[in-house]
Parts: C-alpha cells; sequence; structure tokens
C-alpha cells in the first residue's frame, strides 16, 4: 500500500494553483505546505492516513521521463470533473473522461497533462 508520493515541478506557484483547482472535484486540498512544498489530501485530516497529505509537489527539475499518477475518484461524474477543472486551470488533454475496458470492463478514467508535461489521472473503477 503507498501511502504517499510526489513530483517535483518547475514552476511551483503554477502548479500550486493548477492542482488546486484540477483535484478539487475529487476532495483533494493542501493538507500542509512549507516554502516551495506543498502536501494534498482528500477527506479527513484526522482519517489515520498521513496529515499532510498523500500528494506532494516540490519545486526542482521535473523528473524525466515524466511520470503517471492516478487519483481515485468515488464515482463517473468526478471523473468528467477533474477532467473539467484540469482543463480550465490549463491542462492539455491527454484522453478525454470515458471507458477503458483494455484494463479492465468498468475502468472509467481522464487524462491530462499537467504545467510540466506529467501524466495525471482520475479513475473510477465501478461499482463492485
Amino acid at each position: 500500500m503507498i501511502d504517499h508520493t510526489g513530483i517535483t515541478v518547475s514552476n511551483f506557484d503554477a502548479s500550486r494553483k493548477f492542482y488546486l483547482a484540477a483535484l478539487a472535484p475529487l476532495g483533494y486540498a493542501i493538507r500542509k505546505e512549507h516554502p516551495g512544498v506543498a502536501g494534498f489530501g482528500a477527506g479527513n485530516p484526522n482519517d489515520g492516513g498521513d496529515p499532510g497529505g498523500d500528494f506532494w509537489l516540490a519545486q526542482g527539475e521535473p523528473s524525466a521521463p515524466r511520470i503517471h499518477v492516478a487519483f481515485r475518484a468515488a464515482s463517473v461524474e468526478q471523473v468528467q470533473a477533474f477532467h473539467r477543472a484540469a482543463l480550465a486551470a490549463g491542462a492539455r488533454d491527454n484522453g478525454a473522461p470515458g471507458l477503458r475496458p483494455q484494463y479492465h470492463p468498468d475502468y472509467y478514467g481522464a487524462f491530462v497533462l499537467d504545467p510540466d508535461g506529467y501524466n495525471i489521472e482520475a479513475v473510477y473503477h465501478g461499482a463492485s
């Protein structure tokens, strides 16, 4: 089980603003912040997870090659809202919301490229 992860970004302020907007439909907000570093988390900060969040941004040289990060959504509507919010915040489309049956029959995802070109996804796995 992964507890938290993070990426380095070329323009912390721009990426902070982007992720605040793009992740808001998934319930994410900044939980902890230091100069040039921010931890984002969803849900209740007292839910037993890392109180600083599970996704971190830090000012630095972006990784090469760029990585893929997928955020779990609670519904198809959240995936769609993520995609709209990310595009409105300046992302480039990298896969419109829709089913991806090549992964599994109920896999519903949307992909965007963030300001540094990281492949960011919201995914809903359907009701099992």
